[in-house]
C-alpha cells in the first residue's frame, strides 16, 4: 500500500513538473511573441520615418518651388504665406546705445533692455523681466492689453533708465515682437488680438501699432513702435548685428518658423518703391509647408486628423516641439495595446493626448544611465508606469530617436532649401541663426540637424552654410530691431 502511495505521489509530482514546465514555455513563447510584435511595430515605424538624403533634397526643392510661387503674386495660392515685412532695415553692427524691447507671447510678455556697443562688442547691461498677462486683460480689447503692457513697461523703464546722452533726448523706437506660438494658442480661446488675421492683414497691423503707440504716450514714454514682427525676424536682426552674412533665422521650439532676407528684385508681389537697402525681410510661415515627399506615418495622419486644424501646418506637426512628444506617445500606445509593452494592461494615462512634452521626451532620449533609470523615472512621472522593464525602456529611447531624427533632418532640409532659393550654396558663405528650445536644449536634435545639413551639402559645400544659436536669448531680437529702426534715417 505504501509503495502504491509513493508511486502515485511520484506520478503526481512529475505531472506537476510537466505542467509547470509547459506553463513556463507558454509564457516564454507569449513573451517572445510580444517582443517580436514590438520590434515589428518599431521597424515599420523607423522605415516609414526614414529620411535619406535624396528625400531631403526633394523636400528642399519643394520648399524652393513653394517660395517662388508665393512671391510671384498675391493671387497665387500656396501653402506658404511668405509675409513681407515692412522694416526699413536690419542692423549693420554699428548701432550703439541703450535700447528697449518687448516680446509678446501666449500668456505673458518679456520686457528687456540692453546696451549695444557697436561693432565687435558684446551687449551689456542686459535686463529681462517676464510678466504674466491677467486673464481679464487677455479676454479684453487690444487697447486694454496694450495699456496694461505699457503700464508695466513704464515701471521697467523707471527701474532701468537710459542715463546716457547718446539718444536720450530724442524719440526712440521700441522693438516689439510676438512669438510665433501665439498663433497656435490664441486660436483655442478668446483673445484680445486675433493673431491669424493680424499676420495676413496690413490694415490690422497698422491699427495695432497705433494702439500700442497711444498706450505708450498715455504713460509719457518717449518711444514709438513702427512695426510688429514675429520673433523669428527678431532673431534674424540679432544675427545680422553680429554678422553681415546672416541671411536667415529659424525658430525650432513649441512652434516653428523661418525668416530670411530676400532681394527686392526677387519679390514680384512687392508693391511700392524698392527699399534703399535692396532687401526685403520675409517671414516664410513654413509651419504650413506641405510636400508629398514628407515621410508621414499612420501616427502622423491620426494626429493631424484629430487636431484643431486637420490638413494644415503639416511641417510644424512633423518638426515642432508641440507635437514630437505626442507622436512618441501614440507609437508607445500602439505597442502597449498590441504587444503589452508595459504589461498586461494599458496604462490609463498613456491614452491621454499631449501628456508627453518634448522636454520630458528629450530627458528620456538623452538618458545614458545604466538600465535607463531616467526613462523609468519619467515613465512613472508622466504616465504612472511603475514597472517598466529595461527592454521596454530601451524601446522608448528608440522611438524618441526615430521621431527626433526625422524632425531634425526635415528642419535641415528646410534650411538648405532657403539657402538654395537665395542661390548662395555654391558661391557664398551663409549664416543661419536658430533659436527655440528644441535646438537650444535638445542636444541630440541639434546634432542631427547639423549633421543632416552636412550630409546634404557634402564636404565641398558644407562649410558654406553655418548654423549657429541666436544671439541674446529668446526675445532679444526686439532690442536689435529697436536699434536699427532708431538709427536708420530711412525709418
Amino acid at each position: 500500500m505504501r509503495k502504491e502511495v509513493v508511486v502515485v505521489a511520484a506520478v503526481s509530482t512529475a505531472a506537476t513538473i510537466v505542467a509547470v514546465a509547459a506553463l513556463v514555455r507558454q509564457r516564454r513563447r507569449r513573451k517572445e511573441q510580444r517582443w517580436k510584435q514590438t520590434q515589428t511595430i518599431l521597424r515599420k515605424f523607423a522605415r516609414e520615418c526614414a529620411t535619406p538624403v535624396p528625400r531631403l533634397w526633394q523636400v528642399a526643392n519643394a520648399l524652393v518651388s513653394e517660395m517662388q510661387a508665393s512671391l510671384a503674386s498675391n493671387e497665387t495660392t500656396t501653402d506658404l504665406n511668405m509675409l513681407l515685412s515692412y522694416l526699413a532695415s536690419l542692423p549693420n553692427g554699428e548701432e550703439k546705445g541703450l535700447y528697449y524691447g518687448i516680446n509678446l507671447r501666449a500668456t505673458d510678455f518679456l520686457i528687456l533692455c540692453a546696451r549695444l556697443g557697436g561693432k565687435n562688442k558684446p551687449i551689456s547691461d542686459l535686463h529681462r523681466e517676464e510678466i504674466s498677462i491677467p486673464s481679464d486683460v487677455m479676454c479684453g480689447t487690444s487697447q486694454e492689453l496694450f495699456d496694461y503692457i505699457a503700464g508695466e513697461f513704464a515701471k521697467f523703464v523707471n527701474a532701468h533708465p537710459d542715463n546716457g546722452n547718446d539718444t536720450s533726448a530724442k524719440e526712440k523706437k521700441l522693438g516689439y515682437t510676438w512669438s510665433h506660438s501665439v498663433d497656435q494658442v490664441t486660436t483655442l480661446s478668446p483673445s484680445a488680438i486675433k493673431w491669424k488675421n493680424f499676420a495676413a492683414n496690413d490694415t490690422v497691423e497698422e491699427t495695432l501699432v497705433t494702439n500700442i503707440n497711444q498706450a505708450l504716450a498715455k504713460h509719457d514714454l518717449n518711444m514709438r513702435v513702427y512695426a510688429l514682427v514675429d520673433d523669428t525676424i527678431g532673431s534674424l536682426a540679432g544675427g545680422r548685428f553680429y554678422n553681415r552674412d546672416c541671411v536667415a533665422a529659424v525658430t525650432l521650439g513649441t512652434g516653428t518658423n523661418a525668416a530670411y532676407v530676400e532681394s527686392s528684385q526677387a519679390v514680384p508681389k512687392w508693391q511700392g518703391p524698392s527699399p534703399k537697402s535692396g532687401e526685403i525681410v520675409i517671414s516664410t510661415e513654413w509651419g504650413n509647408f506641405s510636400s508629398s515627399s514628407f515621410p508621414v506615418t499612420e501616427f502622423d495622419a491620426s494626429l493631424d486628423a484629430e487636431s484643431l486644424n486637420p490638413g494644415s501646418m503639416i511641417f510644424e506637426k512633423l518638426v515642432s516641439g508641440m507635437y514630437l512628444g505626442e507622436i512618441v506617445r501614440r507609437v508607445l500606445l500602439r505597442m502597449a495595446k498590441e504587444a503589452d509593452l508595459f504589461g498586461d494592461t494599458v496604462p490609463p494615462k498613456l491614452m491621454l493626448p499631449y501628456l508627453l512634452r518634448s522636454p520630458d521626451m528629450a530627458t528620456m532620449h538623452q538618458d545614458t544611465s545604466e538600465d535607463h533609470e531616467l526613462v523609468r523615472e519619467k515613465l512613472e512621472e508622466v504616465f504612472g508606469i511603475t514597472d517598466s522593464t529595461p527592454k521596454a525602456r530601451e524601446v522608448v529611447v528608440e522611438v524618441c530617436d526615430i521621431v527626433t531624427e526625422r524632425a531634425a533632418r526635415l528642419a535641415a532640409a528646410g534650411i538648405v532649401g532657403i539657402i538654395k532659393k537665395l542661390g548662395r550654396i555654391e558661391l557664398k558663405k551663409s549664416v543661419v541663426n536658430v533659436e527655440g528650445g528644441l535646438y537650444e536644449h535638445y542636444r541630440i536634435f541639434r546634432n542631427y540637424l547639423h549633421s543632416s545639413v552636412w550630409e546634404m551639402l557634402g564636404n565641398e559645400l558644407s562649410d558654406n552654410v553655418i548654423v549657429e544659436p541666436s544671439h541674446g536669448g529668446s526675445g532679444a531680437g526686439a532690442l536689435f530691431l529697436a536699434a536699427s529702426q532708431t538709427q536708420n534715417p530711412e525709418s
